[in-house]
């Protein structure tokens, strides 16, 4: 973390944590990666957190002890009876924004960095293939950086959505508007991290931080019992290749835009492969 105005915002944003597994390898690793890339801000979607469904004062509580600054939600945020007291007691702690009005929570955090920088983090749900009521996402976003977030100089906006379309029709809306947009939700960390060409750093899935010897976090039998018979099988978390996935973004302080995004991979200590993988992507003549 710096305290120079002028240096590089350095931003890591960590894919749906699932389960205890997914749990430990933050604990055990994000203060590391904290150290090692000088992060100025770390960015965690934790809706799977509590035994793969959900969010509990617990387990908040760990993640942000950890190391993480914001916590992001989706889909399963409500799943545990806890959730709304949870959401409503530390604005650290998000559901997508896109709720309707009434809603317990928010889905947008500010502050401002010892540098003197505002940094912003929005949490969007998609509609498309999802059975919900969420309000559009996209007039969301537009509403929140035209009201509380238009003095914010960094904007991340994690975007839980089931359609690689949408989310990448959502990159495109906030080219130059925002300094990136990561999606979650899917579980499968996607390959098409990149620079837009305003300046908005864009990944379509960040992955899972959690069991990959499993099906999305689940364990394998009872998932492959859904698909070869129909019967709800009640799913557990699994155990075994825990990695936690996600990417780190640098920003210009001055501008906002993003300069470069790279996926990050860590495997569980004392499995194969425990160094982080790294991929970069810079913007063109920058």
């Amino acid at each position: 973390m710096t305290t120079d105005p002028a240096a590089p915002i350095r931003i890591l944003t960590i894919g749906d944590v699932f389960g205890s597994p997914g749990r430990s390898i933050v604990r055990a690793e994000l203060p590391r990666l904290r150290e090692e890339l000088a992060l100025d801000l770390v960015v965690v979607n934790a809706e799977n957190a509590a035994g793969g469904f959900g969010i509990t004062r617990k387990t908040c509580r760990e993640l942000l002890a950890a190391g993480a600054d914001v916590l992001t939600t989706g889909t399963h945020v409500w799943d545990r009876r806890e959730a709304s007291s949870v959401v409503e007691a530390d604005d650290r702690i998000l559901r997508p924004a896109n709720y309707p009005p009434g809603t317990p929570g928010r889905g947008w955090w500010i502050a401002e960095l010892p540098s003197g920088v505002s940094v912003a983090v929005v949490n969007v749900h998609g509609r498309a293939l999802v059975p919900t009521s969420f309000d559009c996402p996209f007039r969301a976003v537009d509403g929140l950086l035209e009201g509380p977030l238009a003095g914010a100089r960094a904007v991340v906006v994690d975007f839980h959505a089931e359609a690689t379309s949408e989310k990448r029709a959502l990159g495109w809306h906030l080219d130059g508007r925002v300094s990136a947009v990561v999606g979650t939700h899917t579980h499968v960390a996607t390959a098409d991290e990149e620079i837009l060409p305003a300046g908005t750093a864009y990944q379509t899935d960040l992955g899972m931080t959690g069991p990959h010897r499993s099906v999305i976090g689940a364990r394998r039998r009872q998932a492959l019992g859904r698909f070869l018979d129909g019967r709800p099988y009640r799913l557990q978390v699994a155990a075994g290749d825990v990695r936690l996935h996600g990417a780190v973004i640098e920003v210009d302080p001055r501008s906002g835009r993003a300069f470069s995004i790279g996926r990050v991979r860590v495997n569980h200590p004392g499995g194969a492969g425990d160094d982080p993988v790294y991929r970069k992507k810079d913007r063109k003549g920058c």
